[in-house]
C-alpha cells in the first residue's frame, strides 16, 4: 500500500500575496469576480437556450426512438438496424474538430442554423429513401450535427455562467437533456409509426429548436477552443478506472437508446408499451442523480461505483428472468436508468478527483471520447448477439457492461488505497451525452476573497489543492511514488 498521498489536483495561482495576512483583522468571506467580462443575466437569462435545447431534444429522442420501431417494420434484420443506431454515435466522435473549424470561419449562429437545418432534413431523408445504407447515412449525419449543436449551447452556457452559477447551470442542462430525450421516445406512441408523421413531427421539433435561440440575442459571441486532449494512455496510467467506467457505462447507454425499441419490437409490445418502455430509464436517470449523488459525497465515491454497479447488473439479471409481458419489466427499466445515467455522473465525478485542476478540460475530452467509443461499440456488439440467441441478450450485454465496471472495482477495491474523502471534490450530476464543452461549467472552482483591512486577498474555495497540502509542485496528473497508478 502506498503511504504518500497523491497529488490529486492543483489550484488557480493565487493572485494576491499572502503577506497581508499581517494587516488588520480579517471579516467574513465575499465573493470575488475573477473575470473581466461583463455581468451574468444568471439562469434566467438562459432560458432561451434551455427551451432550444429542450425542443431539440425531444426532436431527438423520438426520432431515436421512431428509427428502432420502423427498422423492424422495415423488414432490417436486428444486426443492420444495430448499425444504424451505432451510425449515430460515430457522427458524434467525429464532430468536435470540424464544427470549432465552422464555427471559427462562419460564426455561432449560422453554424447552429446550419447544422439544425441538416439535422431536420436528415430526418425526412428516412421517409423518403428506406434503405439501409441511407439510414446509416442519415444517422451519421444526425449524429455529428447534434454534436455540433451541442457544442454551441454548452459555449453559449459557458459564456453566461457565472462561477457562482456553474453548477446549477449544469444541473439544469442535465435535467433538460434528459426530460426533452424521454418525452421524445414517449411521444412514439403519438402517431402510427408506419407512416410519415412522426418523421415530419421530428423534423419539426428539430427546426423550431431554432427559434429561440436564434431570436433571443444571447450574449456576446463566446470563444470556442477545444482542450488538448489527455492520451488514452495517460488517464489510463492515473485512472484507470475512469477509462473502464467510461467505456463501459457509453457501451451499455448505446444498447439502451440504440437498441430498447428493437427489443420492445421483438417481444412484441404494443406501441403504446414500448412508449412507456422507452421513457422508463431516463425517468429513472434523473430522478435518481441527486440521491445517488448525496450518497457519493457521503461515502468513498469508489464504494459508491461498486454499489450503483452491482445494482444495476441485478436489474439486467432480472430483466432476463422476468417475463416481457409482465408489469415488473416497467419498474426494472427505471431502475436501470436510474443507476446508469448517475453511473457515468460518478465516474467523471471520481475521474476528476485525480485530476489537476488546469487537466479538467483536457481530461473531459479523453473521457466524453472514451465514452462515445463505447457507446458505438455497444449496438454493434450485441446487435448480432440479439439476432443470434434472442432478444433477452439486450438485458444480457447491459448486465455485462456493467459486471466489468465491478470486477474492476473490486480489484482496485482490494489492492489499491483509495483518494482521502475529504480530498473528493462534490459530485457532479453530468449529461449523458454532452461534450467535452460542457466541462468548463465545472472546470474552473470558484474564488472567494478575505477582507483584510482595505486589501481582499483571494484564494481558492471550497478546496485547497492537494499539492500544495503536499508540497508538491508538479502540474502534471498524480503518480504515486512508485510510477504506478494513482486511482485507488
Amino acid at each position: 500500500m502506498p503511504t504518500n498521498d497523491p497529488v490529486a489536483f492543483r489550484p488557480l495561482a493565487a493572485t494576491e500575496s499572502e503577506s497581508s495576512a499581517a494587516a488588520p483583522a480579517v471579516s467574513s468571506d465575499v465573493e470575488i469576480d475573477t473575470s473581466t467580462r461583463p455581468a451574468s443575466p444568471g439562469l434566467r437569462g438562459m432560458w432561451a437556450l434551455f427551451l432550444g435545447l429542450g425542443v431539440l431534444m425531444v426532436g431527438n429522442g423520438l426520432n431515436g426512438a421512431l428509427i428502432g420501431v420502423r427498422s423492424g417494420t422495415e423488414g432490417f434484420s436486428v444486426v443492420v438496424t444495430g448499425v444504424i443506431m451505432a451510425a449515430y454515435f460515430a457522427g458524434f466522435l467525429i464532430a468536435p474538430t470540424s464544427v470549432v473549424r465552422m464555427i471559427a470561419s462562419v460564426g455561432h449562429i449560422r453554424v447552429f442554423a446550419g447544422l439544425a437545418s441538416t439535422a431536420s432534413s436528415a430526418v425526412l431523408v428516412h421517409s423518403v429513401l428506406v434503405t439501409p445504407v441511407a439510414w446509416v447515412a442519415m444517422r451519421f449525419v444526425f449524429g455529428f450535427c447534434f454534436a455540433g449543436l451541442y457544442i454551441v449551447i454548452e459555449s453559449w452556457l459557458n459564456e453566461l455562467s457565472t462561477p457562482v452559477n456553474r453548477g446549477r447551470t449544469l444541473a439544469v442542462y442535465m435535467i433538460v437533456s434528459m426530460s426533452g430525450l424521454g418525452i421524445g421516445q414517449y411521444l412514439i406512441a403519438a402517431a402510427d409509426p408506419s407512416t410519415f408523421r412522426l418523421f415530419v413531427l421530428s423534423s419539426v421539433l428539430v427546426s423550431m429548436a431554432l427559434v429561440p435561440i436564434t431570436l433571443a440575442g444571447t450574449a456576446k459571441v463566446p470563444e470556442i477552443r477545444l482542450p488538448e486532449p489527455v492520451s488514452v494512455r495517460e488517464l489510463w496510467r492515473v485512472v484507470p478506472t475512469g477509462v473502464t467506467g467510461s467505456f463501459s457505462t457509453g457501451a451499455a447507454t448505446g444498447v439502451l437508446f440504440g437498441l430498447s425499441a428493437v427489443y420492445a419490437a421483438g417481444v412484441g409490445f404494443s406501441i403504446e408499451r414500448t412508449a412507456v418502455f422507452l421513457l422508463a430509464p431516463t425517468v429513472g436517470g434523473v430522478a435518481m442523480q441527486w440521491p445517488v449523488g448525496k450518497l457519493s459525497d457521503r461515502l468513498r465515491r469508489r464504494t459508491v461505483i461498486f454499489g450503483v454497479s452491482v445494482a444495476a447488473a441485478g436489474l439486467c439479471a432480472l430483466g432476463v428472468v422476468v417475463p416481457s409481458d409482465h408489469p415488473l419489466v416497467l419498474l426494472i427499466m427505471l431502475g436501470i436508468g436510474g443507476a446508469l445515467f448517475p453511473l457515468y455522473s460518478l465516474v467523471v465525478s471520481y475521474t476528476l478527483d485525480w485530476t489537476a485542476v488546469e487537466k479538467t478540460v483536457g481530461v473531459s475530452g479523453t473521457l466524453v471520447r472514451t465514452n462515445g467509443t463505447g457507446a458505438l461499440v455497444g449496438p454493434l456488439v450485441t446487435a448480432p448477439l440479439m439476432a443470434w440467441l434472442g432478444p433477452a441478450l439486450f438485458y444480457w450485454a447491459m448486465g455485462g457492461f456493467f459486471a466489468v465496471v465491478i470486477a474492476f472495482v473490486s480489484y482496485r477495491i482490494l489492492f489499491r488505497e483509495a483518494l482521502p474523502q475529504e480530498r473528493e471534490r462534490p459530485y457532479v450530476p453530468f449529461p449523458a451525452r454532452a461534450t467535452s464543452v460542457a466541462f468548463k461549467l465545472i472546470a474552473a472552482p470558484k474564488r472567494v476573497g478575505q477582507r483584510v483591512g482595505k486589501n481582499v486577498v483571494t484564494r481558492q474555495h471550497p478546496q485547497r489543492s492537494v499539492a500544495e497540502e503536499s508540497g508538491e509542485g508538479n502540474s502534471a496528473l498524480p503518480l504515486d511514488d512508485g510510477g504506478r497508478s494513482a486511482d485507488g
